[in-house]
């Protein structure tokens, strides 16, 4: 994106984000990346980095690890790779190794169903490949510490198998040295040294000449000489000898596996870029984090289609200190190309304005904004701002000057692609002069299509906005009761300065305030006081209208909970309707059952009885009895009349009624919990629990 002037990206504070971003950034690529942070004019760039800083955001809200562990600046080391002759060293070769441990976990990260579900990201990698013989070439030759092993070659084996010998001969030889010399008091107190890389005996000084060697020094306070003894200098010669051998062995093997690798140099370097590319990513979604960012729609055209969006610094700042942020939406596309913000002063039209400049540099940045999802950001190619007072002392140039030289840069340049923002239009010269000019600025920008933003307190722009298609009117919401900016950006209307409103408010002198009131124009006053009461009017208008919302949300909350409980008592009649249906059922089978076993008992009752008569008119009774129920309620009402209940415990002998069917019998044996009672003349099987122990009521004749 192409910036005017080349400090726009300070004054609207992008420099700052990218100080920010660059905390969170761990690899010198990232840092340098975020440093150096590229602002796109291509659609699929922005997509990409969008999608990489939404997806890796998601691992991060998820708690799902992602393999970048190792902090890896391997710049240095990968340039010697290119160097013929070059040599690693033992410890620069496990940072490779660790480069290349670390793609391996990467790769192994991407299974099928990570390589869909976080498809950006895999992008990263999806242009190179896994080489193991990288880690293999290097673990045949270093271990873990990034010692050169014993099984490089078979010369460096054989060398330290020789030097081990020495050392213990040497070892053998000095300690019953120092054995003697101890013996004979002639050793200090640290009795042995290394001088020179040589092994030496520490003796008093006084006794120096008395032992046979090399004086290879003596201590600072001169109280200690540092002896090679003769006896041991051939042994140490021999060490020193096959310590060279040992490191010139080294030195051959470290470089040969240097030259080795330095054929994967190309390969390792693109490892070295994505370590550095998935750290800068991580950094971005941290950074995400801190500002509640999130990702949205990007169209490829020129228009603004801001929800809900914070200004990200000012978001941060009030977060650290408590205070609330107040949102800003606004819409800027080909009906309403030009947005013209007025308003009282301090109260929020420069911070709106770079709050959309800031987030469209972010945004073609690749990085997620402090927005509502919905937003919808397009793509633009030159950026234009001219905030603040910009006098320049270097050329002798008056603030309106300076201005203008400005505003004839972006008539020159302006296009459908560029987006700009103004603060203060016309401002520094005579209002009507000025004035003017500012139309005339405004319907050139307009004729080019540009989109943008300016803020003005000129009434005539007010007006013009007004009645131009293309321009639209916006103004900053404003408490004329409490005098208090309310950082609330309306759109469709113009703001009053509240001149007055303000001074009354810092204090200043009635009289005073009157007297400018009527060197006032009266159609401009009038005017301004207009746009007061309407301001303050629609404010009242909004309240009501939230009011009534959040009523007509209430009642909606209400009818919902009201159709619940109606649902749950429709429930819970028709459960009732099918437990009384249920009941039928299970009486209808009860009696069902009674009547088989009576048929039964009719049966057995056949085969005995002689009056088969009787039996036959029974049967009859049983089962072409139409009226049962009303023979039923006859029965139990002669029953009642003649019998009355007594309870208690049912023995043999007693005179019993069914509950069921109210007849009476007589008891003639009790089984468990049945009992055999005789009803006319045919015994029966009944449940204890559904008889009663009845006995004859006493009639007046007895009496």
């Amino acid at each position: 994106m192409k910036l005017y002037p080349e400090s726009a990206y300070i004054q609207l504070e992008f420099d700052k984000i990218r100080e920010l971003l660059a905390k969170h950034c761990e690899t010198d690529y990232a840092q340098r990346k975020a440093a150096q942070l590229r602002i796109h004019t291509h659609k699929r760039f922005i997509d990409e980095e969008l999608k990489q800083s939404h997806e890796f955001k998601q691992l991060l809200q998820n708690a799902v690890y992602f393999p970048n562990d190792y902090i890896l600046n391997l710049a240095r080391e990968l340039k010697l790779l290119s160097i013929p002759g070059a040599l690693l060293t033992g410890e620069q070769l496990l940072q490779i190794r660790k480069l290349a441990e670390s793609i391996e976990k990467i790769f192994r990260w991407f299974d099928a169903e990570r390589k869909l579900a976080y498809e950006s990201l895999y992008r990263v990698i999806k242009e190179t490949y896994y080489e193991k013989a990288i880690i293999s070439l290097i673990d045949e030759v270093v271990d873990e510490i990034g010692q050169v092993k014993d099984s490089a070659s078979p010369a460096l084996k054989d060398i330290r198998l020789s030097l081990y010998r020495k050392r213990t001969e040497l070892r053998r030889i000095f300690d019953r040295i120092v054995a003697k010399l101890n013996k004979q008091g002639y050793l200090a107190e640290i009795e042995e040294s290394f001088m020179n890389g040589r092994r030496v005996i520490a003796v008093f000084a006084e006794q120096k000449r008395a032992i046979k060697g090399i004086l290879h020094g003596e201590s600072d306070s001169r109280k200690t000489a540092f002896i090679e003894p003769e006896e041991t200098m051939h042994l140490n010669n021999e060490v020193a000898d096959l310590e060279h051998e040992e490191r010139k062995e080294v030195d051959r093997i470290l470089r040969q596996l240097t030259a080795t690798l330095s054929t994967h140099a190309p390969l390792l370097n693109t490892w070295h870029t994505v370590v550095g590319e998935f750290d800068f990513i991580r950094a971005k979604a941290k950074f995400a984090g801190d500002i509640n960012g999130e990702f949205p729609v990007v169209a490829d055209k020129a228009q603004v289609r801001l929800v809900n969006a914070y200004h990200p610094l000012l978001y941060l700042y009030n977060k650290r200190s408590g205070k609330q942020t107040f949102p800003v939406s606004i819409t800027l596309d080909e009906s309403q190309r030009i947005l013209v913000v007025s308003g009282p002063n301090a109260g929020g039209k420069t911070v709106t304005m770079k709050t959309v400049g800031l987030l469209q540099m972010m945004v073609q940045s690749g990085l997620l904004v402090p927005v509502h999802p919905n937003s919808e950001f397009g793509v633009f190619k030159q950026l234009m701002i001219h905030i603040g007072d910009t006098q320049s002392l270097e050329f002798e140039l008056s603030t309106y000057s300076s201005h203008l030289i400005h505003m004839k840069y972006f008539m020159e340049h302006a296009n459908g692609k560029t987006l700009f923002f103004i603060d203060e239009l016309g401002s520094g010269s005579d209002p009507n002069l000025g004035g003017a000019f500012a139309e005339v600025i405004l319907l050139e920008l307009l004729k080019k299509h540009s989109y943008g933003i300016v803020t003005t307190h000129y009434l005539n722009l007010k007006v013009m906005a007004g009645k131009t298609h293309g321009i639209v009117n916006g103004a900053m919401a404003f408490d004329e009761k409490n005098l208090l900016p309310m950082f609330n950006l309306v759109v469709g209307r113009p703001g009053s300065s509240y001149t007055f409103s303000i001074a009354e408010r810092i204090g200043l002198d009635k009289r005073l305030i009157n007297q400018a009131r009527q060197m006032v124009d009266d159609d401009q006053y009038r005017l301004d006081k207009l746009l007061n009461k309407t301001e303050q009017n629609l404010r009242d208008l909004t309240k009501k209208d939230q009011e009534l919302e959040r009523l007509i949300k209430e009642n909606e909350r209400l009818k919902k909970e009201m159709e619940r409980v109606m649902d749950k008592e429709k429930h819970r009649q028709q459960m009732n309707v099918l437990r009384e249906q249920n009941k039928i059922s299970e009486d209808r089978i009860t009696y069902l059952k009674d009547m088989e076993r009576k048929l039964k008992q009719i049966t057995i009752e056949w085969k005995k009885e002689e009056d088969k008569q009787k039996l036959i008119k029974q049967i009859n009774n049983l089962l072409f009895n139409k009226n049962e129920k009303k023979a039923v309620g006859k029965a139990q009402k002669k029953i009642e009349s003649k019998y009355q209940e007594v309870g208690g415990e049912i023995k043999v002998g007693d005179q019993v009624k069914m509950k069921r069917n109210h007849q009476v019998g007589e008891v003639l044996e009790i089984k468990s919990k049945r009992a055999v009672v005789k009803i006319g003349l045919l015994p029966m099987q009944v449940e204890l629990s559904d008889l009663v122990v009845v006995k004859e009521k006493e009639t007046k004749e007895k009496i």
